[in-house]
């Protein structure tokens, strides 16, 4: 008998190029609709790609015994009991394989401590920020397909703030990124950069109109007169 998968627990694996071609394209197809999988896939791709930036700065002493001290007391998977268990013990799987990586990373990367831990507190301080958009009672979702690929925002109007999803969007070209804004009766207001095609912002301060535009790397003042989409709020 076939093993009945929780589609939101494919979200790792599919962030990591981790699913076969039937599962790829149940999930594409969730992910249009799915708004809390779409950020976490953004998230685990921009961890992933992250990893592979090494610091210069050397790890502090004894970091190696007291990483492989914590794997050693890890417990192992246990077997699942039913279907039911299919899809946890598959995130189980995966967050495992996730910390086995981080901690891999330090190790052949020596990662300082510090920077790691700076870099640590700012993405928990925006995901904080997007949990509470995600998790708001008056959270509603707006998506649109643009430049090949999908920008969804969870919008939230009584915390007047947004996330911004950009998945899949064509790579906007060397020395260019994509840019958003928020357009309101006084104009544009930039409200934040993605680079490449695929990630996400915390957006503050909502108006009537929502575009994305292709600028130079770093972003501009002013929009550019030609803009890559735009979504009404």
């Amino acid at each position: 008998m076939a093993e009945t998968v929780d589609i939101h627990a494919l979200a790792g694996a599919y962030a990591l190029d981790a699913v076969d071609d039937l599962e790829r394209a149940a999930f594409d197809r969730h992910l249009r609709e799915c708004g809390t999988c779409a950020v976490e896939v953004a998230e685990l791709r921009e961890t992933a790609s992250w990893l592979t930036h090494a610091v210069a700065e050397a790890p502090p002493p004894r970091l190696r015994e007291s990483v492989l001290a914590e794997v050693g007391r890890t417990a192992q998977e246990r077997p699942r009991r039913g279907a039911s268990g299919a899809g946890r013990s598959r995130r189980s799987r995966l967050l495992r394989w996730t910390a086995g990586a981080v901690a891999a990373a330090v190790l052949a990367a020596g990662v300082g401590v510090g920077t790691w831990t700076v870099a640590r507190q700012g993405v928990q301080r925006e995901n904080a920020r997007i949990d509470a958009v995600l998790a708001a009672p008056d959270a509603r979702l707006v998506s649109s397909e643009m430049a090949g690929g999908r920008v969804t925002l969870i919008v939230s109007p009584s915390r007047n703030a947004a996330v911004a999803v950009l998945n899949g969007l064509a790579d906007p070209g060397a020395g260019k990124d994509y840019q958003l804004w928020m357009i309101g009766d006084s104009g544009p207001a930039p409200v934040g950069v993605v680079a490449g095609g695929t990630g996400r912002q915390y957006i503050t301060g909502l108006a009537p109109r929502f575009a994305v535009t292709v600028e130079p790397e770093g972003g501009s003042r002013l929009p550019s007169p030609t803009g890559v989409g735009q979504i009404n709020l």
